[in-house]
């Protein structure tokens, strides 16, 4: 235990039994970030580049897209870093950025699968007024929001957390979590709790209600029409649930890892990357490859670089 006053420097015990293979992971963990910038930015390159893909359900994937580089940026750097470290150790400040970003980016996640299933919805349930409702203006908003509710709500939620004075230094994660910071302040248990509950219910509970809400109301309109609607209905949904319920498991894995102190190091160093690494990957490669105009606009963009590569001279080429 530390004094509660002069708790400056935290310590992030899971790098302990990585000694011998750091390098290893140093080269997978490399390929894994440079994976998710490439594969995250071609995608947001894609839709920005094509005034065909300038629809509201294109934007909220760029969205998406975005903040997967943006909360991967928060971690894998800081990650990397540590893996070369001998020690592992991080200050106070540099702990509470870490935690913001990473929470911010989590939330974040389910914000803009909330907006893209109320999109699903209008398109599919309101086809006549989806112009009118989605509008420049409604998407802008929407965007906005995605970003601005998971922001507010985690500055005010580290805020509060920086000012507590901490019983102890030792974090059990590869990176800060604030439920752990939480976990490490002298404040009675009471108030962690309220902290668990508030942030389940603001950044899980309320969006993944609306979202099945949305599912449910289009699957009392696909049972009305024809089986040709519904399969268009069902493959214009496919990428959105499949990513709704792989962001869902991820984050409930992350939620129950945090509340549990006998977990084996190997289960907690798996689940505690699980979200910070399979939705960045998945979602652009799912997207890209089962929406039909992205697939097609990267087709294309591939076959006329080639076709660039073959009819230029060479000394142009290189």
């Amino acid at each position: 235990m530390g004094d509660p006053a002069f708790t400056e420097m935290f310590l992030l015990t899971l790098f302990g039994e990585m000694e011998n293979v750091k390098y290893a992971y140093f080269v997978l963990v490399l390929l894994i970030y440079l994976s998710i910038i490439s594969i995250n930015l071609t995608l947001i390159l894609v839709i920005l580049l094509e005034r065909n893909l300038h629809e509201p359900m294109y934007v909220f994937l760029c969205g998406l897209s975005v903040n997967s580089l943006y909360g991967t940026a928060g971690f894998f750097p800081r990650f990397l870093a540590d893996l070369l470290s001998d020690t592992h150790t991080i200050t106070r400040a540099a702990c509470f950025t870490q935690a913001f970003i990473i929470y911010s980016y989590a939330g974040a996640e389910f914000t803009f699968i909330t907006v893209m299933a109320y999109d699903r919805y209008v398109a599919i349930c309101k086809p006549l007024q989806y112009n009118s409702i989605m509008g420049p203006r409604t998407v802008l908003i929407l965007v906005m929001a995605a970003l601005l509710y998971p922001l507010s709500y985690m500055v005010v939620a580290v805020s509060c957390s920086a000012r507590k004075a901490f019983c102890g230094h030792e974090i059990n994660r590869l990176y800060c979590a604030n439920w752990s910071l939480i976990r490490l302040s002298c404040d009675a248990n009471a108030l962690k709790d309220v902290f668990g509950i508030c942030f389940t219910a603001f950044t899980v509970f309320l969006p993944c209600c609306f979202i099945l809400y949305s599912y449910i109301r289009i699957l009392l309109i696909c049972q009305k029409r024809s089986s040709e609607f519904k399969s268009k209905a069902l493959k214009t949904c496919l990428p959105h649930l499949l990513t709704f319920v792989n962001y869902s498991i991820t984050i409930i894995s992350e939620i129950i890892l945090i509340r549990l102190d006998s977990v084996p190091r190997a289960v907690a160093v798996i689940l505690s990357l699980e979200f910070l690494i399979i939705p960045p990957i998945l979602n652009p490669l799912m997207y890209g490859l089962n929406l039909p105009e992205i697939r097609r606009r990267i087709i294309f963009i591939r076959k006329n670089k080639m076709r660039m590569n073959v009819t230029l001279p060479y000394s142009v080429r290189y």
